[in-house]
């Protein structure tokens, strides 16, 4: 089988997430509404006190679908970030080489399967350090932290637990926010008299 290579993710669909995880290209549709109000609402939540140093102690880059390139790999977290320390300024490529310092994945049932086995094998041989699985049909936050080159389950939450995640610790996190409806209400009838 011929390997994948970066021109393969270059002419994919538009309409599809572009990744090669062990030499092959994985193609996957784009996320649906409930999976980016997940993905968003987790994103300001951590973003605010770590990016942005808002009710936080702030020292991190969080971004929304970054692309990661391992080598030969090319991922695409739901978000990722990166300690400050390690990297002070945000580069001007298109993709990072730095591998994050925390990736998170909302799971879907047309991605769970790849989430949950090549790209935390990428993911883990780059040297990430921790890793959130958020699965919004079952309510759960699964936090694995990177141990000996192999990933351990931290914690798993869910429902609308308010917890202390890490590397997030120095934050309560409401899980309850990342699974509201995004639908918006109906609008309410007056009083009939």
């Amino acid at each position: 089988m011929k390997r994948a290579t970066y021109e393969d993710v270059l002419n994919a669909p538009e309409d599809k997430v572009a990744e090669i995880l062990d030499g092959e290209l994985v193609l996957s549709p784009r996320p649906t509404a409930r999976h980016a109000l997940t993905s968003s609402e987790l994103g300001m939540a951590v973003g605010n006190p770590f990016h942005r140093g808002i009710g936080g102690p702030g020292g991190w880059w969080i971004l929304d679908e970054p692309e990661l390139h391992f080598g030969d790999e090319t991922a695409v977290p739901d978000l990722a970030g990166w300690r400050r320390e390690r990297m002070p300024a945000v580069p001007d490529e298109a993709y990072f080489t730095l591998a994050p310092d925390w990736v998170c994945e909302v799971l879907s049932p047309s991605t769970e399967r790849v989430d949950r086995g090549k790209k935390l094998k990428a993911y883990a041989a780059a040297g990430v350090t921790h890793a959130w699985l958020v699965k919004p049909s079952d309510r759960t936050l699964e936090v694995l932290r990177l141990r000996e080159g192999a990933w351990t389950i931290v914690a798993l939450w869910e429902d609308t637990a308010v917890v202390r995640a890490e590397p997030f610790e120095a934050i309560e996190l409401e899980l309850g926010r990342l699974w509201a409806d995004p639908q918006p209400p109906a609008p309410s009838s007056p009083d009939a008299g």
